[in-house]
């Protein structure tokens, strides 16, 4: 995303301003998928099935996430409407999502399939609205940012996407949910959301002069079928799970966990490698540096976005909470990881310019591992507390290693194009381990699928073995 001209200088508020909008993303991402969805899901469906319907509403909702991003990116990318290119988007697609979230105060009273039937409407077209907003508000930094101020202004959105958004939820919204004040969260997220959205209509965005180039639909038509097929896998796996699960109805959790954690696998490495292997040019088709790359950093988001995503389910079973509390706990352990996250980030910085960052990848991986079995075999609350902090140390080594890394191996000249793929990793990791780990939960537990994730932690430190940085691909 680049301008006709340099962006002019900015003072100290415009970083405000142009990243205020990714803390109503995260907020609204964690409030929604983490709180709110499970437990409407819950309501409709209950126990018994909790979980491969959630699996379910999450695959569709983050595939269209995908597409939707790559969308609204190519357009905004080309606007030339009078508010800007970005702005436009960022105002449209958050004003009719916060009527489809406050739709859903309706929706929490529906029943049973019809109730969810209506839930995964509105959900997907949230989805489609948060990432038309989000597409623009990622287009602020590169346009009205100078080079030299970037930096800064990264430090500003890392701060704003990740601790705020958890601080508040933990502390403020989440008590709301786990009181049974649904409409009370959904109106304190929803003014969150205009509020950040107003904010950033003071970033100084101005209309393209320039004419745009031609509209390039190739990159698009590859990532639709990249998407697609990366669906139909997922599907694919997924009904071989419950095809195995219903055959070996009386079989133990070890042998539900082999079949769930065989599939995980499967759907990562034959997932990326079909998904790439579709895409029109050749040149990121037989990357394979780059196709090892996303392999890690897909399974290492499987593992990280699901954990947070099934906190309310696990808690349930693992201490035998009831709803109110579990939900609270839900809250707040996110709000503990991100803080450590922060603390982190600025240690695995350092050691990423310091350091071969193949090998920090790789350790992360390990290190993720650890957390997650910290967080299967703790036996308090504590210990929860302990896990968080150690999951928030091998993501904030993994964020910041495997990225540098990835800026390692992409041609320079392309960089924005390759680094862009990387998307269909951050929501297809969702979508794996709601729609399989979810049902292999339903039937063997949550604990069972909290371990599935720490095999994926260890599948992202061995597939950046793979990862070949000695020279950047071309």
């Amino acid at each position: 995303m680049t301008t006709e001209s340099s962006p002019r200088k900015i003072k100290w508020f415009d970083h405000i301003f142009i990243n205020i909008n990714w803390f109503s993303l995260t907020l609204r991402t964690q409030v929604l998928a983490g709180l709110l969805i499970p437990v409407f899901v819950l309501g409709f469906v209950g126990e018994a099935q909790k979980g491969s319907y959630y699996g379910a509403i999450r695959l569709w909702a983050l595939m269209v996430a995908v597409l939707a991003q790559g969308l609204f990116g190519l357009l905004s990318d080309r606007s030339r409407l009078k508010w800007g290119r970005r702005r436009p988007f960022i105002f449209i697609g958050t004003v009719l999502e916060v009527l489809i979230i406050i739709s859903m105060i309706w929706i929490s009273g529906l029943q049973g399939t019809t109730g969810f039937a209506v839930l995964l409407i509105a959900y997907i077209f949230s989805m489609l609205l948060s990432n038309m907003s989000q597409a623009g508000t990622q287009g602020l930094i590169p346009d009205l940012v100078p080079q030299e101020g970037r930096g800064i202004s990264s430090g500003v959105k890392t701060l704003l996407e990740v601790p705020l958004p958890l601080v508040v939820i933990g502390l403020a919204v989440a008590p709301m949910v786990s009181k049974g004040n649904i409409p009370e969260a959904i109106f304190a997220t929803v003014a969150v959301m205009l509020i950040c959205m107003g904010l950033t209509m003071f970033a100084k965005e101005e209309e393209l002069q320039s004419t745009p180039e031609e509209l390039n639909w190739k990159p698009f038509t590859s990532l639709l079928m990249m998407t697609v097929v990366f669906t139909i896998i997922i599907l694919g796996l997924g009904q071989v799970v419950k095809f195995s699960i219903a055959t070996f109805d009386d079989a133990s959790n070890l042998v539900y966990g082999t079949i769930g954690v065989i599939a995980m696998l499967l759907a990562v490495v034959v997932g990326v490698f079909a998904s790439l292997s579709v895409h029109i040019d050749k040149t990121i088709r037989n990357n394979k540096p780059f196709t090892w790359l996303i392999i890690s950093r897909l399974a290492a988001f499987v593992a990280i976005n699901n954990i947070a995503a099934f906190l309310l389910y696990f808690f349930q079973e693992k201490f035998d909470m009831p709803t109110s509390e579990a939900i609270e706990l839900a809250g707040l352990l996110p709000m503990v990881l991100g803080g450590f996250v922060i603390l982190f980030g600025l240690i695995a910085g350092w050691l990423s310019d310091r350091y071969d960052r193949k090998v920090l990848t790789i350790i992360s991986g390990l290190i993720g591992a650890l957390g997650v079995g910290v967080i299967v075999l703790g036996t308090n609350i504590a210990m929860m507390y302990v896990a968080a902090a150690i999951v928030g140390l091998a993501y904030a080594l993994f964020n910041v290693a495997s990225w540098a890394l990835s800026t390692d191996i992409v041609p320079e000249e392309r960089a924005g194009e390759f680094l862009g793929i990387q998307n269909l990793a951050g929501a297809g990791a969702g979508a794996i381990g709601a729609y399989i780990g979810g049902t292999v939960a339903d039937h063997a537990g949550y604990v069972l699928m909290m371990a599935m994730f720490g095999v994926m932690f260890l599948l992202a430190g061995i597939a950046a073995v793979f990862i070949s940085n000695s020279q950047r691909s071309k």
